[in-house]
C-alpha cells in the first residue's frame, strides 16, 4: 500500500466530498423552506422564546436522529422537519391553540411509532416498482433542475457564474463539481457584501416545555392531516430516494426512530421530522462519494450542523435564510442534477414498463395538489395505476378451450374420442 492513500492528508481530502454533501443539504433545508415555521410561528401568536424553543428542537431533534442512524446503518439517512406539514400549520395555528396543537404533534408522532413497530410501512415500500419509484424521485426533482437555470432570469450573473463553473469543473474536476460552486457562490457574496453577519450575535436557544392540551378538534383538524401529510409527502419519496441510491436499510427502524424524536421534542415545539427526500438526494448520489460505503458520513455533517444551528437557535437559522434565494435554487439544482439524470436513466431503461414509468415521472413533475395532500402522493398513485393498467397480467380466456381436445391422452394405443 502506497503512502499516499493512507496519509491524513488523502483521507481528509476523501472525506470532504461526504461532509460537504451534508452541508449542502442543510444551507438548502434552511434557506429554501425554514421561512416556514417562522410563517407558522406568527400565525400562531407564539413569542420570541416558544419560536427559539421551536428551531432548538426540531433542529436538535433532527441532527441527533440523522447522527444516531447514519451511524447505526452506515447509509447516509438524513432527516428533516416535515415541509409539508409546517405549509399546513400556517393556515392550522390561526385557529388551534398553541397547547392544543402540542397535543396534536405528540399523538401523530407516537403514531408514526406504531407504524414504524408494525412493520407495515416496509413491506408497503417493497410493492413499488423500481421504475415507477424512479420516475416519481425524477418528478419530484425535477422542479430544482429547472430553477437551477431559472435564475438566470432572476441574478444572472450570480446563477450564471455557478452554472459556468459547475460544467467547468465537471470537464476537467468532476468529483470537486459541487465544492467548487458552494466555495466560489459564498465568496461572490461576501466579495459584492450581499451577505450581511455584521448583525451576527450567537445566543444559546432555551427550550420551553409547553404542557400538551389533548381535544377531539385538534386530533381531527391537526394530528390526522399532519401524518398524512408527512407519509406521502416524507416518508414515502424519501425512502424511495434511498432505494433509488441502492441503500436498503428497512423503513422500520427510520420511521420509528425519527417517530420517538418526534415524540420526545413535541413539548417543546417540534412539529415533525422524518427521513428527508429531496435534500438527502443531494448526500445519497455519486457527488457526494464515488464510493457509497463513504458516503453515511454526509448524514453525520448534516447531523452535526443541525445541531450547531439549534444550540443557537433562530440566530444561525437567520444567516443561512439570508442567502439569496438564487443562489440556494441553483446550488441544490446543480447538486441533484447527477441524481435526476440518473434517475430518468432508470426509470426508462426497461422498455415494457417505460410508459407507466414516464407518466409516474410527469405526473410527479405537475405537482397536484388534491384534498391537502400534495404532488408526491398523487405522482405515485397515478404511477400505480398506470403500471398495473399497462403491465398487469391479464386473464387468458380461451386457454382452457385450446388445450381441451390433448386432455384425454389416447390409452394403450387407442385414439382418445374427441
Amino acid at each position: 500500500m502506497s503512502s499516499a492513500s493512507s496519509s491524513p492528508s488523502s483521507r481528509l481530502l476523501d472525506l470532504t466530498h461526504p461532509i460537504v454533501a451534508g452541508l449542502i443539504s442543510v444551507i438548502v433545508n434552511y434557506g429554501g423552506t425554514f421561512i416556514l415555521v417562522f410563517q407558522a410561528a406568527k400565525v400562531a401568536g407564539l413569542s420570541p422564546e416558544l419560536t427559539g424553543s421551536w428551531v432548538w428542537s426540531i433542529s436538535i431533534g433532527v441532527g441527533a436522529t440523522g447522527i444516531i442512524l447514519s451511524w447505526l446503518t452506515r447509509e447516509p439517512i438524513i432527516t428533516a422537519w416535515s415541509t409539508p406539514a409546517a405549509a399546513f400549520l400556517v393556515t392550522a395555528l390561526a385557529t388551534t391553540p398553541y397547547a392544543e396543537a402540542v397535543g396534536a404533534y405528540l399523538i401523530s408522532a407516537a403514531a408514526f411509532v406504531v407504524l414504524g413497530l408494525s412493520g407495515w410501512f416496509e413491506r408497503l415500500i417493497r410493492l413499488i416498482p423500481h421504475g415507477v419509484a424512479a420516475g416519481l424521485l425524477a418528478g419530484i426533482l425535477l422542479q430544482f433542475g429547472i430553477k437551477a437555470f431559472g435564475g438566470m432570469n432572476i441574478d444572472p450573473l450570480l446563477a450564471g457564474l455557478l452554472i459556468v463553473t459547475y460544467v467547468v469543473l465537471k470537464r476537467f474536476s468532476a468529483r470537486y463539481a459541487v465544492v467548487g460552486i458552494l466555495v466560489l457562490g459564498l465568496l461572490f457574496l461576501l466579495t459584492q457584501d450581499r451577505v450581511d453577519l455584521s448583525g451576527l450575535a450567537l445566543k444559546p436557544a432555551a427550550p420551553v416545555f409547553t404542557m400538551p392540551v389533548f381535544s377531539l378538534s385538534a386530533l381531527l383538524g391537526v394530528a390526522l392531516p399532519l401524518f398524512l401529510i408527512t407519509l406521502t409527502g416524507q416518508y414515502m419519496p424519501g425512502m424511495l430516494v434511498l432505494r433509488n441510491d441502492g441503500f436498503k436499510t428497512s423503513a422500520n427502524p427510520i420511521v420509528t426512530l425519527t417517530g420517538l424524536g418526534s415524540l420526545l421534542m413535541a413539548p417543546f415545539g417540534s412539529h415533525a421530522f422524518n427521513v428527508a427526500a429531496i435534500t438527502a438526494a443531494i448526500a445519497t448520489g455519486r457527488e457526494a462519494h464515488e464510493d457509497p460505503s463513504k458516503r453515511w458520513i454526509a448524514g453525520i455533517a448534516a447531523g452535526l450542523c443541525y445541531i450547531l444551528v439549534g444550540v443557537f437557535g433562530v440566530t444561525l437559522a437567520a444567516v443561512f435564510m439570508a442567502l439569496p434565494a438564487t443562489f440556494i435554487t441553483t446550488l441544490a439544482g446543480l447538486a441533484l442534477l447527477g441524481t435526476i439524470g440518473g434517475s430518468l436513466a432508470t426509470a426508462l431503461a426497461d422498455m415494457k414498463t417505460r410508459e407507466a414509468s414516464l407518466i409516474t415521472f410527469l405526473a410527479s413533475a405537475a405537482n397536484i395538489t388534491l384534498l391537502g395532500i400534495g404532488g408526491a402522493f398523487w405522482g405515485l398513485v397515478i404511477g400505480l395505476v398506470a403500471h398495473a393498467a399497462l403491465n398487469g397480467q391479464r386473464p387468458h380466456r380461451g386457454r382452457q378451450a385450446i388445450a381441451a381436445p390433448t386432455a384425454k391422452p389416447a390409452i394403450n394405443g387407442e385414439r382418445a374420442n374427441a
